[in-house]
């Protein structure tokens, strides 16, 4: 079966990936307690990410990266 170029295009990205952006953009990793993560930027921005590293980021994750990331650049 021969995948087409669109559904490589529309794979969710990782959670690992959010990771990296976070941390690319100033945000420090506090720890956490199982499977979740919190960061915290220097501005006083708070972000807990769930998951495995190696799992797919849900669309509500994305949605809350991208709120943050918008708070930290201000």
């Amino acid at each position: 079966m021969k995948m087409s170029l669109e559904y490589y295009y529309n794979m969710p990205r990782k959670i690992k990936e959010i990771i990296r952006d976070l941390v690319k953009a100033g945000f420090c990793d506090r720890g956490g307690k199982g499977s979740h993560k919190n960061f915290r930027h220097p501005k006083g921005i708070n972000i807990t990410i769930s998951g495995k590293p190696g799992e797919d980021a849900k669309p509500y994750q994305e949605k809350t990266l991208k709120l943050a990331l918008k708070e930290a650049s201000k």
